[in-house]
């Protein structure tokens, strides 16, 4: 499945400068919430803020999915932050419904835990993987997310 818009949230750009992100050397993880989940980028900052994640269960662990092979670069007045698609495998059962996927980074900086990056609505309807199959975020071409500007 083709991600639609990622959406950063409010506190991450105002992170992005104090240090509470370092992009090209933290860990974040992706997780996944119910239709029930309601994302808001002006007072959600930490992954406590957070609700309706899925269990612990047949494939899907509860806290996400770590991002691999994570890039931060930047190519003239464009910095992209990218990582591989993200796969969950339903084993033992079926993971689901969900609709929405969530980044955060992993552990703590300035005081905060967990802080969160941006949030994607997956679908219009409830997605559930049965088991043996697997499901794929499928990341733009140009990456999680671009910053640009005017060059210096």
């Amino acid at each position: 499945m083709a991600a639609g818009n990622w959406i950063v949230f409010d506190l991450f750009k105002q992170w992005m400068s104090d240090g509470t992100f370092d992009m090209d050397n933290d860990t974040f993880n992706v997780t996944l919430h119910t239709n029930t989940y309601v994302p808001n980028i002006a007072t959600q900052s930490v992954y406590a803020d957070l609700t309706n994640e899925l269990s612990t269960a047949n494939g899907y662990t509860n806290g996400g999915l770590a991002l691999s092979a994570v890039t931060y670069l930047r190519a003239g007045s464009t910095t992209t932050f990218d990582a591989n698609d993200f796969v969950w495998t339903a084993s033992g059962g079926s993971i689901g419904p969900f609709r929405i996927a969530v980044i955060h980074k992993v552990g703590t900086a300035n005081a905060h835990v967990n802080p969160l990056v941006c949030y994607c609505i997956l679908d219009s309807a409830d997605i559930t993987v049965t088991t043996g199959n697997t499901f794929t975020i499928q990341l733009n071409a140009s990456g999680i997310y671009t910053v640009t500007g005017a060059t210096s």
